[in-house]
């Protein structure tokens, strides 16, 4: 296809991820890119993505910025040949730590300059700068970059815009007096633009002026224009439901790939498992776990927040350990104090059987897959769920509950029989520990029969969750954006 996107995100792997849309950005432009389509990936210039890409060159400099001046510095996204370019502005990205947050997790006061002025310059960079090439389409992912289909309009130039929503529970929404120093267009300021419930809302922003929207799994686009999903703004999504689609993340199978994973001490294949055996040895080794061959091991890999069911995994987990003796429980993950506290108790009191790991590391992560019976994600909303693809990527069986992406990857025994259908996992409705408890037992019972939880390996491990079925719609939908602008959605939706 003979078009130059323009790929505007906060993070982007391997220069700066707090989470899946790191994991996606920065394994679909490489995706595109091998499609050949012409993708440059813009992201701000934190300092991790500096000191990775070393050589960068100057392409342009913004002296008008909010925030003060700025360069935008061109290089390569690292192990790839995807363009990428940098806003470097030190005093509002050259931060340690923490993308979004300080020291204390508490969000920094200046976020929305720090990604207003991003916005702006991505904006003159879709509008055209002398030296780089011509854009036809700006693909905008999440509220970081929720304000740049407003800022391409307000150009004047003749590219259309794709706003891509990753996560709607976070909106990006500050006080209305952050309109002035952003210097947002007059028409833009009412509650027919971008406010909300008398705040700025970047991810509205994205949501009224993008040309189209999507989200990264089939049923989270179905969700979020109900009141129950929509976080508060499926009255905007509604009137725009016509240019809303859903399209499921991909992984990066080179990654995560099992059979050549360099952070396994062996690996495995559907076709040759017998390496899981000592993947799941050193996962024990590793976490002081006994070194039980038979024991389930549950992991756990993800934030420990209310939104991922950590609640209901601390009321689920103490009952299913009494039930089962040898059950073993591994969690990787960092999220809010009282979750953490409460899976630090859970190891307290259930020693050398319950391990917990708070914060994230990739080798440990891969280990996890790798060496885990059954990955334990609940979730009371999930856009798309990458752990779960992960996990069946490496014969780990998920346990999930039916929301969003994952009621779009995994396919439960009960509908489908693991020996004639793809049966991969097991879901449940509901945030009750009851509904929870029960899937475990299910999961727990096909792993005592070992011909039924090899057929479900098996399943897991061979269906195709890699990116070329997703950069099909993906092209598809650049396509129907070429040509005249669609209409402008209708405004009545309000705050």
């Amino acid at each position: 296809m003979s078009l130059h996107v323009l790929m505007v995100a906060a993070e982007a792997v391997p220069l700066a991820k707090t989470g899946g849309l790191g994991d996606m950005v920065g394994a679909f432009a490489p995706a595109l890119h091998r499609s050949d389509v012409r993708v440059t990936l813009m992201l701000p210039g934190w300092p991790e993505a500096l000191a990775a890409v070393g050589d960068a060159r100057e392409v342009a400099r913004f002296d008008d910025l909010p925030g003060g001046p700025a360069t935008l510095l061109a290089a390569t996204l690292p192990g790839t040949d995807v363009p990428l370019l940098l806003l470097r502005n030190d005093a509002l990205f050259g931060r340690e730590g923490p993308l979004y947050v300080d020291a204390d997790g508490q969000e920094y006061a200046d976020n929305p300059l720090r990604f207003g002025a991003f916005c702006r310059a991505a904006a003159r960079v879709a509008a055209g700068l002398p030296g780089l090439p011509a854009v036809d389409v700006v693909h905008a992912h999440d509220w970081h970059a929720g304000l740049v289909p407003l800022f391409v309009r307000e150009t004047g130039a003749p590219v259309r815009t794709l706003f891509t929503i990753h996560n709607l529970a976070f909106q990006g929404n500050y006080p209305l007096a952050w309109m002035d120093t952003l210097d947002l267009p007059a028409e833009a300021r009412g509650s027919e633009g971008c406010e909300f419930w008398g705040q700025l809302s970047f991810v509205k922003a994205g949501l009224v002026y993008a040309d189209r929207l999507n989200t990264v799994s089939p049923s989270h686009a179905r969700e979020i224009v109900t009141p129950e999903a929509g976080h508060g703004m499926d009255g905007v999504l509604r009137p725009r439901a016509d240019r809303l689609s859903g399209i499921l993340n991909g992984i990066d199978t080179g990654v995560w790939n099992p059979a050549l994973d360099p952070l396994l001490p062996k690996g495995f294949s559907a076709a040759d498992p017998a390496g899981k055996h000592r993947c799941k040895a050193a996962l024990q080794h590793r976490l002081g776990l006994p070194e039980d061959a038979f024991a389930p091991v549950v992991a756990l890999g993800s934030r420990l927040t209310h939104q991922k069911m950590a609640d209901v995994a601390l009321e689920a987990l103490p009952f299913l350990l009494n039930r089962y003796p040898r059950l073993q429980v591994a969690v990787l993950g960092c999220g809010q104090p009282q979750y953490e506290q409460g899976f630090r108790m859970l190891q307290q009191r259930y020693p050398r059987r319950v391990v917990v790991h708070i914060g994230y590391t990739e080798a440990l992560a891969h280990l996890l897959h790798g060496g885990a019976n059954i990955l334990l994600h609940g979730s009371r909303f999930e856009p798309c769920g990458l752990a779960p693809l992960y996990a069946m990527r490496y014969g780990t069986i998920p346990v999930a509950s039916r929301v969003g992406g994952l009621a779009d990857t995994i396919a439960d025994p009960v509908e489908h029989d693991p020996q004639v259908a793809r049966a991969n996992g097991f879901l449940f409705d509901g945030a009750e520990p009851a509904a929870m408890v029960e899937a475990v037992e299910r999961a727990l019972a096909a792993y005592s029969q070992p011909r039924v939880w090899r057929q479900l390996q098996r399943n897991a491990m061979q269906a195709d969750f890699g990116w070329q079925p997703s950069v099909a719609h993906y092209l598809a939908l650049y396509a129907g954006l070429i040509g005249p602008r669609p209409e402008t959605a209708s405004r009545q939706a309000t705050a």
